[in-house]
């Protein structure tokens, strides 16, 4: 990516995202349709272009894509319908595939013997969550959410290889997600489950961003 930009644009857009963040969760809370789906889209943008605002060289270029791809994600999965689902999910998958790549070349397999640890920590989780759901998925459903569930502990387990921040990050975006694969079976929901869903997600992708940032040189100090 190109020379930093302009540092009081980037504290003015990561100002922007916390706001409509807490606007969003907010209006999950008090059940403000309005409020809810009309910050919902402005999510990852936000986020997105904090990066852009930041970009200096050596800041990856798969992570401003990575956020936009989740943005696709979220307006996706608000239209409802099952054609609707699957494109959602579709484009959280290139998301995930842009954070693997992007993880991988910072060097997230450099210690085998660790990657191969965490792997196999996430593997059994994903095996056992896959077991439990798929007497309950739709029939067409099934191979679609077993794949991406895959695909996401792939992020979870290279993220965990860049540092705590971007491991903490790829960890909530799985529980997120599974939360939603919950409701694909037609679990019982936990309290406050919508809630949860968006605030692990939110965390999730901030974390995996400054963690990738910190990384690369991008910020100093995770609240820069």
């Amino acid at each position: 990516m190109t020379a930093l930009r302009d540092p009081r644009t980037a504290r003015a857009l990561l100002i922007a995202f916390t706001v409509v963040s807490a606007a969003h969760l907010l209006a999950i809370g008090f059940g403000i349709e309005p409020l809810q789906y009309s910050t919902k889209p402005l999510l990852m943008p936000l986020l997105a272009a904090w990066v852009w605002a930041l970009a200096k060289p050596g800041t990856p270029r798969l992570l401003v894509p990575a956020l936009l791809f989740g943005a696709g994600g979220d307006i996706l999965l608000e239209i409802g319908g099952t054609a609707a689902f699957l494109a959602g999910m579709g484009s959280f998958a290139a998301g995930h595939v842009c954070y693997v790549t992007m993880f991988v070349k910072l060097g997230a397999l450099a210690d085998r013997r660790r990657v191969l640890l965490v792997a196999g920590c996430y593997a059994v989780l994903w095996a056992a969550l896959i077991v439990l759901l798929w007497p309950d998925l739709d029939a067409g459903m099934r191979v679609p959410v077993a794949f991406y569930s895959l695909l996401l502990a792939s992020t979870a387990v290279t993220a965990s290889q860049v540092n705590v921040r971007a491991g903490l990050g790829g960890a909530l975006f799985l529980f997120s997600d599974t939360l939603i694969a919950t409701d694909l079976a037609d679990w019982r929901h936990l309290p406050a489950h919508s809630f949860l869903i968006m605030a692990t997600y939110l965390a999730g992708q901030y974390l995996l961003t400054i963690g990738t940032l910190e990384r690369t040189g991008g910020v100093e100090r995770a609240d820069s």
